[in-house]
């Protein structure tokens, strides 16, 4: 089971995402905060396994927020789920260590599947916030020496999920996008990344925007 947290200072967001989450048969919520504070002082005592952080809320924000839980509990993950996704709060979100920035427009399933793919270990981003990065991202790593390094060979099949990983797409998205099981994707995410030496998804996207599998 998957224990969440969910920190908002407006009671109608925490009851419906609430709501949402006890739909399910995997994901309990473990306690509501209303504020940053608040938030840092139940993960401590609650220890959840994800955080949904709204960035604007009294005292202590959302961003501080998240880095003093990373501080305190670095096993908790925090998925910020707000309303304003503009730049001047995704990337200090980012830098305080969220895993994950979802803007509060998405389909309820998008957050049910961002906190389950926070557990595993991904990086849940709205599609817009994902080519946001992944473009800043090209731009910072599009170095002369990548440039002339030689691309490692890919089969068709790891180019495909390549590119659908650089499109912002979980791994059941991909397996079913391309008709293969989940354990089969993540063994191809993970010959990508070695073969790469690219430590997470958003540098694979990158990768693929420098190979022309995608538009930037």
């Amino acid at each position: 089971m998957i224990s969440v947290l969910i920190a908002d200072d407006q009671q109608l967001v925490r009851a419906g995402v609430r709501m949402l989450c006890e739909s399910t048969a995997d994901i309990t919520v473990a306690g509501e905060a209303v504020n940053g504070a608040e938030a840092l002082r139940l993960t401590e005592r609650l220890q959840p396994d994800v955080v949904l952080m709204d960035l604007h809320m009294p005292g202590m924000d959302g961003i501080m927020a998240t880095r003093q839980i990373l501080r305190v509990r670095p096993a908790t993950r925090v998925v910020v789920l707000t309303t304003f996704d503009d730049d001047d709060r995704l990337y200090p979100a980012l830098s305080a260590g969220a895993c994950g920035f979802l803007a509060k427009d998405v389909s309820p399933e998008s957050v049910l599947d961002a906190i389950r793919r926070a557990v595993q270990g991904e990086s849940p981003y709205s599609s817009s916030v994902l080519r946001r990065v992944v473009s800043r991202a090209a731009t910072a790593w599009d170095t002369e020496d990548d440039r002339r390094r030689e691309a490692p060979h890919f089969t068709d099949r790891e180019r495909e999920v390549l590119r659908l990983v650089a499109e912002g797409l979980s791994n059941t998205e991909i397996g079913e996008r391309m008709h293969i099981g989940i354990t089969t994707v993540k063994t191809h995410v993970s010959n990508l990344m070695t073969k790469t030496g690219s430590p997470n998804r958003v540098r694979l996207a990158v990768l693929a925007i420098q190979q022309g599998l995608t538009a930037r």
